[in-house]
């Protein structure tokens, strides 16, 4: 079965305020007002990405200068000593969305992964997409199965949200739209979705990047349909607080999805986690996909050295690697 936690409902009045607040700014769409009112191993490569977004208060003209060397190359040596052995594999991507270096590198680019419950975001993606198109608001299950998707990782609101996406279909038509190339929708289940690390920065950049670093309207979420998602990947529960959050500077805000499965037929564990990270005032999207952990333990640690050794490789503000 794919990850989760049991099932619970959460009073949504603090977090309700709390997303109101952040959101205030904005003026609301009916598709987005009603969700924001309810929750707050392979070889490295280089991907385009359009120029990037600049938050308010956010230095644009004040763009780090590309970096020295071939990001891809300081990636793969940054994470040598954190390559895993046995039957572990690893994919890594990231993408600095402050930095005028705007590609996505990878180690691990054409290797596939189980999601387990890192599809949820993409899920709640298609919902919103899908709304749009309706010119619909939310209804009261989708936005309180919205919220306990992202925030407890609760399996029946996936399921709940994956029958009215229209399953499969409805999932890959949103990723075609979203330039997910390399994501198959799970035949049966969401949580057997396949995707590469690329491919979910290419779905984070949809969520945290505006403008032209994201598909634009109609063809992608609107800037209230992204607020909305990542406000609840903001909001997890403490006890999720793990995975690329790991690589952020003290203090920082960060949002993210984890998703751990153990297989039937091997007990080996895929853990899986995306999100946002600051570091040293940079926007950082990080993937960092894994299977054949041994333990759940052992992959949550192996994602996180693996998320901090993709921000060192990627900030300007790290070290150069040793040869």
């Amino acid at each position: 079965m794919p990850d989760g936690q049991p099932n619970r409902m959460h009073p949504a009045h603090d977090f309700l305020t709390h997303t109101l607040r952040i959101c205030a700014a904005c003026a609301a769409t009916a598709v987005v007002a009603s969700l924001a009112a309810c929750s707050t191993a392979g070889t490295p490569h280089a991907h385009e990405a359009q120029s990037p977004h600049t938050r308010a208060g956010a230095p644009a003209p004040g763009l780090a200068a590309p970096p020295r060397e071939n990001l891809p190359a300081t990636l793969a040596r940054a994470l040598r000593p954190v390559l895993p052995d046995g039957d572990a594999r690893l994919a890594v991507a990231v993408l600095d969305l402050d930095s005028a270096y705007q590609r996505i590198t990878s180690y691990g680019e054409d290797t596939t992964f189980v999601t387990a419950s890192i599809s949820k975001v993409n899920i709640l993606a298609t919902l919103l997409l899908q709304a749009q198109d309706e010119g619909r608001e939310l209804t009261y299950s989708e936005r309180m199965y919205a919220e306990e998707m992202i925030r407890t990782s609760d399996n029946a609101a996936a399921d709940a949200l994956w029958r009215v996406i229209g399953k499969a279909e409805g999932l890959d038509e949103a990723n075609e739209r979203l330039g997910l190339s390399s994501t198959q929708a799970g035949p049966g289940s969401w949580g057997l979705t396949r995707t590469t690390a690329t491919d979910q920065v290419k779905l984070l950049r949809a969520v945290f990047a505006e403008g032209r670093s994201a598909p634009p309207a109609p063809r992608g979420l609107t800037q209230e349909s992204r607020a909305a998602i990542g406000n609840l990947m903001g909001g997890v529960t403490d006890d999720q607080d793990w995975g690329v959050s790991a690589a952020r500077s003290p203090g920082s805000r960060w949002a993210l999805k984890n998703g751990w499965l153990q297989r039937n037929t091997t007990d080996l564990w895929v853990i899986n986690s995306v999100g946002q990270v600051r570091v040293h005032g940079h926007r950082y999207l990080v993937s960092v996909l894994s299977d054949g952990n041994p333990t759940m333990e052992s992959g949550i640690s192996l994602v996180e050295r693996a998320a901090r050794a993709a921000i060192g490789a990627a900030t300007s503000h790290a070290r150069p690697w040793p040869e």
